[in-house]
Protein backbone atom coordinates (compact mmCIF):
# COMPACT_ATOMS: atom_id res chain seq x y z
CA UNK A 1 0.00 0.00 0.00
CA UNK A 2 1.26 3.47 -0.88
CA UNK A 3 2.16 5.92 1.86
CA UNK A 4 2.06 8.95 -0.46
CA UNK A 5 -0.06 9.38 -3.60
CA UNK A 6 -0.39 11.98 -6.33
CA UNK A 7 -3.77 12.17 -8.07
CA UNK A 8 -3.96 14.29 -11.23
CA UNK A 9 -1.83 17.07 -9.78
CA UNK A 10 -1.65 20.38 -11.68
CA UNK A 11 0.31 23.44 -10.63
CA UNK A 12 0.92 26.84 -12.18
CA UNK A 13 2.91 29.94 -11.34
CA UNK A 14 0.48 32.70 -12.25
CA UNK A 15 -0.62 31.94 -15.81
CA UNK A 16 2.33 29.65 -16.50
CA UNK A 17 1.56 25.94 -16.03
CA UNK A 18 4.44 23.95 -14.53
CA UNK A 19 3.00 20.51 -13.73
CA UNK A 20 -0.02 18.82 -15.28
CA UNK A 21 -1.91 15.62 -14.51
CA UNK A 22 0.72 13.93 -12.37
CA UNK A 23 -0.48 10.69 -10.81
CA UNK A 24 1.74 8.29 -8.93
CA UNK A 25 2.07 6.27 -5.73
CA UNK A 26 5.11 6.05 -3.48
CA UNK A 27 5.59 3.04 -1.22
CA UNK A 28 7.54 2.39 1.95
CA UNK A 29 10.74 0.41 1.57
CA UNK A 30 11.66 1.95 -1.79
CA UNK A 31 13.97 4.71 -2.98
CA UNK A 32 12.68 6.87 -5.82
CA UNK A 33 14.47 9.41 -7.97
CA UNK A 34 12.76 12.21 -9.88
CA UNK A 35 15.05 13.61 -12.56
CA UNK A 36 14.73 16.32 -15.16
CA UNK A 37 16.39 19.39 -16.58
CA UNK A 38 16.49 22.71 -14.75
CA UNK A 39 13.07 24.36 -14.89
CA UNK A 40 11.15 21.12 -15.43
CA UNK A 41 9.43 21.40 -12.05
CA UNK A 42 11.46 19.05 -9.83
CA UNK A 43 11.75 21.38 -6.85
CA UNK A 44 8.13 22.48 -7.34
CA UNK A 45 7.02 18.87 -7.09
CA UNK A 46 9.08 18.38 -3.94
CA UNK A 47 7.48 21.49 -2.45
CA UNK A 48 4.03 20.05 -3.17
CA UNK A 49 4.90 16.65 -1.68
CA UNK A 50 6.19 18.30 1.49
CA UNK A 51 3.10 20.44 1.93
CA UNK A 52 5.01 23.69 1.46
CA UNK A 53 2.91 24.45 -1.63
CA UNK A 54 -0.66 23.56 -2.60
CA UNK A 55 -1.63 22.22 -6.06
CA UNK A 56 -4.09 24.15 -8.21
CA UNK A 57 -6.02 20.94 -8.73
CA UNK A 58 -5.73 17.27 -7.90
CA UNK A 59 -5.04 15.57 -4.58
CA UNK A 60 -2.02 14.51 -2.55
CA UNK A 61 -2.78 11.68 -0.14
CA UNK A 62 -0.80 10.59 2.90
CA UNK A 63 -1.86 7.14 4.13
CA UNK A 64 -5.04 7.57 2.11
CA UNK A 65 -5.92 10.96 3.59
CA UNK A 66 -5.85 14.23 1.65
CA UNK A 67 -3.08 16.33 3.16
CA UNK A 68 -5.36 19.37 2.92
CA UNK A 69 -7.17 17.89 5.90
CA UNK A 70 -3.96 17.44 7.92
CA UNK A 71 -2.51 20.28 9.93
CA UNK A 72 0.44 21.53 7.88
CA UNK A 73 2.65 21.93 10.93
CA UNK A 74 1.95 18.35 12.01
CA UNK A 75 2.48 17.00 8.49
CA UNK A 76 5.85 18.69 8.00
CA UNK A 77 7.17 18.19 11.51
CA UNK A 78 6.11 14.57 12.10
CA UNK A 79 5.24 12.64 8.96
CA UNK A 80 7.70 13.96 6.40
CA UNK A 81 11.40 14.79 6.70
CA UNK A 82 12.80 17.27 4.18
CA UNK A 83 16.48 17.63 3.27
CA UNK A 84 17.01 20.92 1.47
CA UNK A 85 19.61 21.46 -1.23
CA UNK A 86 21.24 24.24 0.81
CA UNK A 87 20.86 22.16 4.02
CA UNK A 88 19.22 25.10 5.93
CA UNK A 89 21.21 24.29 9.06
CA UNK A 90 21.70 26.90 11.77
CA UNK A 91 25.38 27.72 11.48
CA UNK A 92 25.73 29.17 14.98
CA UNK A 93 24.72 25.81 16.46
CA UNK A 94 26.58 22.52 16.61
CA UNK A 95 25.53 19.51 14.58
CA UNK A 96 23.95 17.91 17.65
CA UNK A 97 22.16 21.14 18.60
CA UNK A 98 20.63 21.33 15.12
CA UNK A 99 19.23 17.83 15.53
CA UNK A 100 17.94 18.53 19.06
CA UNK A 101 16.24 21.70 17.84
CA UNK A 102 14.42 19.67 15.21
CA UNK A 103 13.14 17.35 17.95
CA UNK A 104 11.97 20.35 19.96
CA UNK A 105 10.10 21.82 16.98
CA UNK A 106 8.44 18.46 16.33
CA UNK A 107 7.62 18.17 20.06
CA UNK A 108 9.18 14.73 20.05
CA UNK A 109 8.71 12.86 23.31
CA UNK A 110 12.31 11.79 23.87
CA UNK A 111 13.81 11.78 27.36
CA UNK A 112 17.44 12.42 26.44
CA UNK A 113 17.42 14.37 23.19
CA UNK A 114 21.16 15.01 23.18
CA UNK A 115 21.85 11.27 23.45
CA UNK A 116 19.38 10.57 20.65
CA UNK A 117 20.99 13.27 18.50
CA UNK A 118 24.44 11.72 18.97
CA UNK A 119 23.04 8.30 18.05
CA UNK A 120 21.46 9.66 14.87
CA UNK A 121 24.61 11.49 13.88
CA UNK A 122 26.65 8.36 14.54
CA UNK A 123 24.26 6.39 12.32
CA UNK A 124 25.09 8.71 9.40
CA UNK A 125 28.83 8.58 10.01
CA UNK A 126 29.63 11.48 12.36
CA UNK A 127 31.47 10.79 15.62
CA UNK A 128 30.90 12.66 18.88
CA UNK A 129 33.69 15.16 18.21
CA UNK A 130 32.17 16.06 14.84
CA UNK A 131 28.68 16.15 16.37
CA UNK A 132 29.82 18.82 18.83
CA UNK A 133 31.35 21.07 16.17
CA UNK A 134 29.57 24.12 14.86
CA UNK A 135 28.17 23.72 11.36
CA UNK A 136 30.68 26.14 9.83
CA UNK A 137 33.48 23.84 11.00
CA UNK A 138 32.11 20.87 9.05
CA UNK A 139 32.68 19.94 5.41
CA UNK A 140 29.89 19.89 2.84
CA UNK A 141 29.58 16.13 3.11
CA UNK A 142 29.44 16.31 6.90
CA UNK A 143 26.76 19.00 6.74
CA UNK A 144 24.74 16.78 4.42
CA UNK A 145 24.92 14.02 7.04
CA UNK A 146 23.70 16.46 9.70
CA UNK A 147 20.78 17.41 7.45
CA UNK A 148 19.86 13.73 7.08
CA UNK A 149 20.09 13.13 10.84
CA UNK A 150 17.92 16.19 11.45
CA UNK A 151 15.29 14.90 9.03
CA UNK A 152 15.29 11.58 10.90
CA UNK A 153 15.04 13.16 14.34
CA UNK A 154 11.28 12.65 14.68
CA UNK A 155 11.23 9.33 12.78
CA UNK A 156 9.10 10.31 9.74
CA UNK A 157 7.92 7.66 7.31
CA UNK A 158 8.87 9.71 4.25
CA UNK A 159 12.20 11.35 3.45
CA UNK A 160 12.36 13.99 0.69
CA UNK A 161 15.73 15.26 -0.52
CA UNK A 162 16.43 18.01 -3.05
CA UNK A 163 19.70 17.41 -4.97
CA UNK A 164 21.25 15.66 -1.93
CA UNK A 165 24.57 14.96 -3.65
CA UNK A 166 24.83 17.96 -5.96
CA UNK A 167 27.88 19.53 -4.31
CA UNK A 168 29.65 16.36 -3.17
CA UNK A 169 32.62 14.47 -4.57
CA UNK A 170 32.13 11.02 -6.02
CA UNK A 171 33.15 9.01 -2.95
CA UNK A 172 31.02 11.10 -0.58
CA UNK A 173 28.08 10.84 -2.98
CA UNK A 174 28.26 7.06 -2.81
CA UNK A 175 28.39 7.15 0.99
CA UNK A 176 25.36 9.46 1.19
CA UNK A 177 23.42 7.30 -1.28
CA UNK A 178 24.22 4.24 0.83
CA UNK A 179 22.62 6.00 3.81
CA UNK A 180 19.46 6.63 1.78
CA UNK A 181 19.46 3.03 0.56
CA UNK A 182 19.72 1.78 4.14
CA UNK A 183 16.79 3.99 5.16
CA UNK A 184 14.65 2.50 2.40
CA UNK A 185 15.70 -1.02 3.35
CA UNK A 186 14.53 -0.25 6.88
CA UNK A 187 11.04 0.71 5.72
CA UNK A 188 11.29 4.41 4.90
CA UNK A 189 9.91 5.88 1.69
CA UNK A 190 12.82 7.88 0.21
CA UNK A 191 12.17 10.34 -2.63
CA UNK A 192 15.15 12.13 -4.17
CA UNK A 193 15.20 14.94 -6.70
CA UNK A 194 18.36 14.93 -8.80
CA UNK A 195 19.81 15.79 -12.20
CA UNK A 196 22.43 13.06 -11.82
CA UNK A 197 21.99 9.86 -13.91
CA UNK A 198 24.36 8.11 -11.48
CA UNK A 199 22.13 8.94 -8.51
CA UNK A 200 19.07 7.84 -10.47
CA UNK A 201 20.70 4.50 -11.32
CA UNK A 202 21.09 3.74 -7.59
CA UNK A 203 17.35 4.09 -6.92
CA UNK A 204 14.65 1.42 -7.10
CA UNK A 205 12.46 3.45 -9.43
CA UNK A 206 13.33 6.40 -11.66
CA UNK A 207 11.02 9.01 -13.14
CA UNK A 208 11.65 12.03 -15.30
CA UNK A 209 9.89 15.37 -15.34
CA UNK A 210 9.97 16.51 -18.93
CA UNK A 211 8.43 19.46 -20.70
CA UNK A 212 5.74 18.51 -23.18
CA UNK A 213 6.53 19.48 -26.75
CA UNK A 214 4.06 21.34 -28.94
CA UNK A 215 3.04 24.91 -29.59
CA UNK A 216 3.87 25.92 -26.05
CA UNK A 217 7.01 24.00 -25.11
CA UNK A 218 7.05 25.61 -21.68
CA UNK A 219 3.45 24.72 -20.95
CA UNK A 220 3.85 21.94 -18.46
CA UNK A 221 5.68 18.87 -17.34
CA UNK A 222 4.65 15.26 -17.09
CA UNK A 223 5.97 12.49 -14.86
CA UNK A 224 7.24 9.63 -17.00
CA UNK A 225 8.81 6.41 -15.94
CA UNK A 226 11.99 5.17 -17.55
CA UNK A 227 10.25 2.56 -19.69
CA UNK A 228 7.91 5.14 -21.23
CA UNK A 229 10.89 7.17 -22.41
CA UNK A 230 12.43 4.31 -24.41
Amino acid sequence: MSVLSLQNICFSYGNTPVLRDLSYEFEKGKMYCIIGRSGAGKTTLLSLLSGLSVPNSGNILYDGKDIRGIDRYVFRSRYIGVIFQSFNLLTQLTAAENVVLSMDIARAKIKDKKKKALELLDSVGLDEDEANRRILHLSGGQQQRVAIARALSYDPEIILADEPTGNLDGDTQKEIMQIFKSLAENGKCVILVSHSPEVASMCDERYELTKISGKNKRACAKLLNKEEQA
